[in-house]
């Protein structure tokens, strides 16, 4: 098989790391990819919302199956134009996709289905929000509808805060169209699980279980990030949290989409808070989750080609999906400043420390070869370093050991990834 990866982040290396262990695949693509990507792929510098161009590429390589990693082109429709020339791609059609395209149209999907969430609102007028504000309780949620790189969520503790996020999502714009209808949430307090899953419209296999750090300094301090950090699977996902999740929000989750004549092939992510009372949705993704994927991938046991084969085809049923019984950590090197304001181009050395080492990986974010053919930063976040261990504790310990072992100026990286870990 020849395979296309669209995609340029830490999340599509990890897919391309999977993919490449498949015994079917003998070519491997990726636009635009990345300098690590490149060891694997044949990169080629397509923009993942370039469909026509993307289309024109896998008809010229014959490809068999484009994976989509982004949610960008997801929620655009780009399975949508793939199928309509005719070729093989894995991942939502725009009409499922906007699960997680609009957080609006996710949160009233729950209520109709009985999904258990939080207590919310949808508003598109700003003067409407900040009246309701006036009578709500405090601390509360403020969400873009849209999509917004992961960082389109306020928490706010106090009346004048909630305020001023409503201004600065729905007047100021600070998350572009995002921003143009807003939901406002009830706190939730408890733990934060993400459970990645692969779905066929009708059935649907749960992944090994993850926790993310979203925040940008350790003990969570800090602006909110597309992710510093991961480990999987989540001590406090127990068999009861399971069982619950199973039997109301999983299932229930893809029969709703079904229902709706929406129904989802492909990958559905499931941000959990674990409450007093029970296990509650956050959000849903439509996508690997970055950086979940650099810790629940290199745990699973199956070819990924033949799972999302399944998903296609509507036979998920059919497959056992298994993973190792061990544990993963990933700590995130970005480029100090992030996520606001960061140099690029640094070169970045140490990458021979990962060769032949069992259980290590270095997963390219933000990085491209320079002119003369260094491999230098390109992005805030630039480097997933995942490592396994028997243990959750041996493998954090083993991640920041890896850590060490690469170099660039300005690097920066949270010291307390999977620091709940010892709490479990």
């Amino acid at each position: 098989m020849k395979v296309l990866i669209v995609g340029s982040g830490g999340r599509e290396h990890a897919i391309a790391t999977s993919v490449a262990k498949s015994d079917r695949v003998e070519k491997i693509y990726c636009a635009p990819g990345n300098a690590g990507i490149a060891q694997l792929a044949e990169c080629a510098p397509i923009g993942a919302m370039e469909f026509d161009k993307l289309i024109a590429f896998a008809q010229e390589k014959e490809v068999d199956l484009t994976i989509i990693g982004m949610d960008d082109p997801l929620v655009g429709g780009i399975v949508d134009a793939f199928e309509e020339a005719g070729l093989r791609v894995f991942g939502p059609n725009k009409a499922a996709a906007i699960l997680e395209g609009s957080k609006a149209f996710s949160k009233d999907l729950m209520k109709k289905y009985n999904i258990p969430t939080a207590a919310y609102e949808n508003f598109d007028d700003a003067e409407k929000a900040i009246a309701y504000l006036e009578t709500a309780k405090m601390p509360i949620v403020l969400k873009a509808d849209g999509l917004a790189l992961g960082k389109g969520v306020l928490i706010c503790n106090t009346k004048e805060e909630a305020i001023e996020g409503v201004k600065t999502i729905m007047q100021d714009k600070k998350f572009g169209e995002a921003g143009n209808t807003m939901v406002v949430e009830e706190f939730m307090t408890g733990r934060e699980v993400s459970v990645l899953s692969f779905v066929d419209g009708d059935h649907i296999k749960i992944m090994t279980s993850a926790q993310d750090h979203k925040r940008a300094l350790d003990g969570d301090q800090g602006l909110n990030t597309g992710g510093m950090g991961t480990f999987s699977p989540s001590p406090f996902y127990t068999d009861e949290v399971d069982a619950f999740c199973k039997k109301y929000i999983y299932q229930a989750t893809v029969d709703a989409m079904k229902a709706e004549g929406r129904p989802f092939k492909g990958i559905i992510f499931f941000g959990l808070m674990l409450t007093a009372d029970g296990p509650r949705v956050l959000e849903y993704n439509a996508r690997f989750g970055d950086p979940e994927a650099q810790v629940v991938l290199p745990r699973m046991k199956n070819d990924i080609i033949e799972v999302m084969d399944a998903c296609i085809d509507g036979t998920l049923d059919q497959i056992d999906l298994q993973f190792e019984d061990n544990a993963a950590v990933c700590v995130v090197l970005a480029s100090d400043g992030y996520p606001v304001k960061y140099e690029k181009g640094h070169i970045i050395t140490g990458f021979e420390n990962f060769e032949n080492k069992k259980g290590y990986y270095c997963f390219h974010a933000g990085t491209k070869f320079s002119d003369n053919g260094a491999i230098v930063t390109n992005g805030g976040r630039v480097l997933g370093v995942t490592a396994k261990g028997a243990s959750l504790k041996e493998a954090r310990k083993n991640a920041y050991t890896a850590t060490e072992w690469i170099e660039f100026a300005n690097k920066y990286m949270r010291h307390d990834i999977g620091k709940a870990i010892d709490e479990a």
